[in-house]
């Protein structure tokens, strides 16, 4: 198989014959000067796998195709039984082959028949053949099949090898998108217009509810010409869009045009960097130097960095590979539009992409009414952004950019995390209607904006908002909040590629504070481990990093680190009253340890010249059974405890709440998780300290009175929660919803749910 990276350019050459005239389907084309038929899509199938056998040397060479998304079939093939072509079928994740193009990596062995996963099909004659090797044949991370060398002696195929055969199965799969491949027994390839209303459901990343026009922001680009005629041309139309690509950045990022996401200026600075990260770029030089054109060369690294996106769990690094993915789709648009003279987005776009970075969203965040995407995470960049700039953003929403079809209706629900694709009128007229309702409410929910959180039965909450960047500050005014009951710190830790210094810290602390005037601000420590890694720590391998090192864990043993935190937190203050709350405390020695190394930095600081906190206080986060049960000492030592009720039921439960097959067995309204809330309720109340709770729960009406009615007093939510949360309060009984609770109890029911929604809705019906 003498096949290397350089001597692809000769089969990539003679590959460019079988493509010829594939884009305008003529009934001739000239070959070597020379006018024959057009071939049609078996002929060129066909064509393709002598070609590649006979420049690989090797005896087999077959194709397999998707039928759908889960089926696989012999196209085409070069020394297996012909009449296997169109009839032998696998499913992904079966065999070697099915295997292939459910991870989207190679393979190779040199013994097929006893690899692990080898699946025998009589009817190819297959049997007699060892060495197997096989790439799937993807576009843009989209494994479109699967190209297979197959000879009869037992051989070793090297990583050359194998990159030159995926450059080979980039081009095949360039040929289908172009429609070279049609009409072989029904086989379809290039995109297809889909229709009929369609359900996307994901995770809901930034409030609000939009109706609008799709944009795809990545229009399928189809190459007529996916291999170099002129290696050295390609690499200078590289060179240009890279530096046009480039300046433009630099432009954003230095001239102002950043707008109200300016606050985020690091996460930019981020994505500057690998705008001129010099390994991405030689990646691209080298798939050129392959022999394929520019535009592909740039596809062929963009489905390498999607591949290992789908493997890779750490967070961070995700995030790093999607920005890496963003700046791919840019750089496709300058080498197919120089001039960037773009498309034309509609009136009421909504923008829908695989992923999306903080550069791309600002380039289009006044020409658009929402964002669906299908990867994304909460704690994503372009999520970060579009917080900051209001945009309703829907995440994780599965398949939407092979559902969507650009101009197509779509509603966007950012409140609970769907989609829905060309809606029937009544979807339409329904969500018009709840748009026009939430549209009175928020009326009615400013008029409530400055009265206290009192119900009927003479009870008055605290209602206080969750926050993580500085842009979240402005709802305190918009929502009514009382303060900040929760400020997550560590995602200023988490867009950086380094560690921030004081400076930085304390700067973004004070500005906090300012933003929120006389609200108290209530800011937990770094919250890092299990899921939330800092890209500039080394990850800890653990078997289970939800139970592992992590909060206040990281934060003793890595006491330079917790130092900084602490240090810039007292600098931040300027001498204004400083509420800190320390995350995931187990138990009392934990929160006592912090506590002391806090002090001890108070008094350093002080000898400085800093000025000490006018008002300190300092309380812990009960995310843990354990903590319920610890001495009465520890609750008369803390000036408040804060229930993070999101880790508390997972923990209480033994449920993760991020997996859906035991995310819906826990009940906050369970009996038994209100119990061990009441009893928290009752050991506070006799220390006489302060108690709030904080998580998604608190900002559902149903789960705010349950709360209330056991005797919390203070709730920290979302700022979109807070207006529906208090107006339900206002015309609450609590006395009725304990004795529903109660009556639950003595019916022998385990939640209280029902209950509850009754009594919620007697209150709705006693107000009519």
């Amino acid at each position: 198989m003498p096949l290397s990276k350089g001597g692809s350019r000769t089969l990539l050459r003679a590959l460019r014959a079988v493509l010829s005239g594939a884009d305008a389907h003529p009934s001739v084309v000239e070959v070597n000067g020379h006018q024959a038929p057009a071939p049609n899509g078996q002929d060129r199938l066909d064509q393709v796998v002598r070609l590649v056998a006979s420049n690989m040397v090797a005896e087999v060479c077959s194709i397999y195709l998707k039928r759908d998304d889960n089926t696989l079939e012999l196209c085409a093939t070069e020394g297996l039984r012909k009449d296997a072509v169109h009839t032998s079928r696998l499913r992904v994740g079966q065999g070697l082959v099915g295997r292939i193009a459910q991870r989207a990596a190679p393979f190779a062995t040199e013994d097929a028949q006893n690899a692990p996963g080898f699946r025998y099909l009589p009817e190819t004659g297959e049997e007699i053949y060892k060495s197997f090797v096989g790439v799937p044949i993807q576009r843009l991370g989209e494994v479109m099949g699967v190209l297979v060398v197959q000879n009869r002696v037992s051989r070793q195929y090297n990583d050359e090898e194998i990159e030159a055969l995926e450059i080979v199965a980039m081009v095949i799969a360039e040929m289908a998108e172009a429609g070279a491949f049609r009409g072989s027994d029904g086989i379809v390839s290039g995109p297809r217009r889909r229709s009929g209303p369609a359900l996307c459901t994901g995770t809901a990343a930034s409030d609000g509810i939009a109706e609008g026009t799709v944009h795809l922001h990545e229009p399928r680009l189809v190459v007529f010409n996916p291999i170099a005629e002129d290696v050295a041309s390609e690499h200078g139309r590289l060179a240009d869009a890279l530096s046009m690509m480039r300046g433009d950045i630099d432009a954003l990022v230095e001239g102002g045009g950043l707008g109200d996401a300016a606050k985020h200026r690091d996460i930019f600075e981020a994505y500057r960097m690998f705008a001129h990260d010099k390994g991405w770029t030689n990646r691209l030089r080298e798939a050129i130097d392959g022999g394929l054109s520019a535009e592909v060369a740039v596809e062929k690294v963009q489905s390498s960095v999607r591949a290992r996106m789908e493997r890779v769990t750490d967070p961070y690094l995700r995030e790093r590979l999607h920005d890496l993915d963003d700046l791919a789709n840019r750089l496709l648009r300058y080498l197919v539009d120089p001039e960037q003279k773009g498309m034309e987005l509609p009136a009421d776009a909504i923008l829908v992409a695989r992923n999306i970075g903080p550069g791309e969203l600002i380039d289009h965040a006044d020409q658009i009414k929402a964002v669906v995407l299908e990867e994304g995470s909460l704690s994503s960049h372009a999520a970060i952004v579009a917080r900051a700039l209001n945009l309703p953003m829907v995440v994780q929403a599965e398949r939407v950019t092979r559902d969507a079809n650009a101009g197509d209706r779509m509603i966007v629900d950012g409140d609970g995390g769907r989609v829905h694709l060309r809606p029937e009128s009544s979807v339409l007229d329904a969500f018009r209607a709840k748009i026009a309702l939430m549209d009175q409410e928020r009326e009615i929910y400013l008029g409530l904006r400055q009265r206290p959180a009192r119900t009927l039965d003479g009870h008055t909450l605290r209602l206080r908002m969750n926050a993580g960047i500085l842009a979240d500050l402005p709802s305190l005014r918009q929502s009514g909040a009382e303060g900040v009951g929760l400020f997550r710190t560590e995602l200023q830790f988490m867009i950086r590629g380094h560690l921030p210094g004081r400076d930085a810290q304390s700067s973004l602390y004070s500005r906090i504070l300012d933003a929120a005037g006389d609200n108290e601000v209530v800011f937990r420590t770094l919250d890092i481990g299990s899921d939330k890694i800092l890209p500039f720590m080394r990850r800890e391998e653990e078997p289970n990093p939800a139970l592992g090192w992590r909060a206040i864990r990281v934060g003793l043993d890595r006491p330079r680190l917790f130092r900084m935190q602490l240090q810039s937190l007292i600098r931040g203050a300027k001498g204004r009253s400083l509420s800190i709350m320390f995350p995931m405390v187990t138990e009392a020695d934990e929160y006592h340890a912090a506590r002391e190394m806090l002090m001890a930095e108070v008094e350093r600081l002080a000898k400085l010249g800093y000025a000490r906190p006018a008002r300190l206080r300092l309380g812990a986060m009960l995310e843990t059974p354990s903590l319920a049960f610890a001495p009465e000492s520890f609750f008369r030592s803390v000036d408040f405890i804060s229930v993070g009720g999101n880790d508390l039921m997972q923990f209480f439960f033994a449920a993760d709440r991020e997996n859906e097959r035991v995310r819906r067995r826990y009940d906050m309204l369970n009996l038994s998780f209100l119990d061990m809330l009441s009893m928290v309720v009752d050991r506070c109340d006799a220390a006489g300290t302060s108690l709030s709770y904080c998580g998604e729960a608190a900002g559902r009406r149903v789960e705010a009175l349950a709360l209330a009615a056991i005797g919390f007093r203070e709730l920290s939510m979302r700022p979109a929660s807070i207006g529906p949360v208090k107006r339900m309060l206002l015309s609450a009984d609590l006395a009725k919803a304990r004795a529903a609770i109660e009556a639950a109890r003595m019916g022998g029911a385990s939640s209280a749910r029902e209950n509850l929604v009754q009594v919620l809705l007697d209150t709705v019906h006693a107000a009519q």
